[in-house]
């Protein structure tokens, strides 16, 4: 029997993104999409600011590595490279004192590959330049598919990075935080890849992407007060999109049949969770796995509950 194969092609990335600003940048901050990137180059990513101001000037992206909590900032170029953005990416790392400088481009020409790695050559292990290639691939009338492929990066970049955090010090109750999550992730990866995306952290906290920029929702353990909760964390630049969810509070709640806890914090955080109380030891393995499943349940919940409303919100302010 014959079988019918359809041939994989690239696609004009100005067809999902006309601007570089305005669609590229912002989809690039989006948190699926940034994770994405991290897992390419080797490092867990989190957006602080887009268009972050360098003087006269504004970084794409700047973020943040996880752990370490230092600078990263990332340069948008969907052409083939130019003098005139190896010249930005530079001063916008030294604006920002950041430890690592992202390059992402349609296309490389070789002189500029040549300058990356020069770069990388002449550096100390405290900060490294990326040079990454965008493109956009496509099976017959599919959905669009971005790929990342790395052209230059540090040497010994990866393992370096592992050998710093496996050298970390770091108490015994982050530790034992970081083996809760791992076991989380191995416990969510095959009901949903998307929530064991995630790296652990030896934080009480574990983030769930939400695909909205400044949203995510968070998994937090108490270990003082022998408690768990699961909701929304709303960043502050996002205060119109908390205000608006909480105008269909009755709707939502309703349709759910609970009553989640509403918290807002002018000029901070926003959140909306609910809370499970007097939970035994989660650091013990037998008492790990009805936590994970609730805290599991609790994420599809809201990502049902609430992507809706957050979807439609995004598009009435477009």
């Amino acid at each position: 029997m014959k079988t019918n194969l359809s041939k994989l092609k690239k696609v004009d990335l100005r067809k999902a993104w006309p601007h570089e600003a305005n669609d590229f940048t912002n989809w690039l901050a989006e948190d699926e999409n940034l994770s994405d990137l991290s897992k390419t180059i080797g490092m867990d990513l989190s957006l602080i600011q887009t268009e972050a101001s360098v003087g006269k000037f504004n970084v794409d992206i700047l973020a943040e590595e996880s752990i370490t909590e230092k600078k990263v900032i990332i340069e948008n170029q969907l052409e083939v490279t130019n003098h005139a953005h190896l010249g930005q990416l530079i001063t916008y790392a030294a604006g920002f004192d950041a430890k690592a400088a992202i390059w992402l481009v349609k296309d490389v020409r070789d002189e500029h590959k040549k300058s990356i790695e020069w770069l990388n050559n002449i550096s100390d292990e405290e900060i490294g330049f990326f040079l990454i290639k965008i493109e956009l691939l496509q099976i017959g009338d599919s959905n669009l598919a971005p790929r990342f492929e790395v052209i230059s990066s540090p040497n010994e970049w990866a393992k370096d990075l592992k050998s710093r955090k496996a050298n970390q010090q770091i108490s015994d109750l982050k530790l034992s935080y970081l083996n809760v999550w791992e076991n989380f992730r191995n416990f969510v990866e095959p009901k949903d890849a998307s929530v064991s995306s995630q790296t652990a952290q030896p934080h009480h906290w574990y983030n769930v992407a939400v695909g909205m920029t400044g949203v995510h929702i968070a998994l937090n353990i108490s270990s003082q007060n022998n408690t768990i909760d699961c909701g929304l964390w709303i960043k502050k630049d996002k205060l119109e999109l908390y205000n608006y969810l909480l105008t269909c509070r009755e709707e939502i709640e309703k349709k759910v049949g609970i009553h989640f806890e509403w918290r807002e914090a002018p000029g901070g955080t926003s959140r909306i969770f609910i809370k499970k109380e007097k939970i035994k030891k989660i650091q013990d393995i037998e008492n790990q796995k009805d936590v994970f499943k609730w805290f599991f349940d609790n994420i599809q919940l809201f990502k049902t509950s609430f992507r809706p409303y957050m979807t439609k919100f995004k598009n009435s302010t477009k």
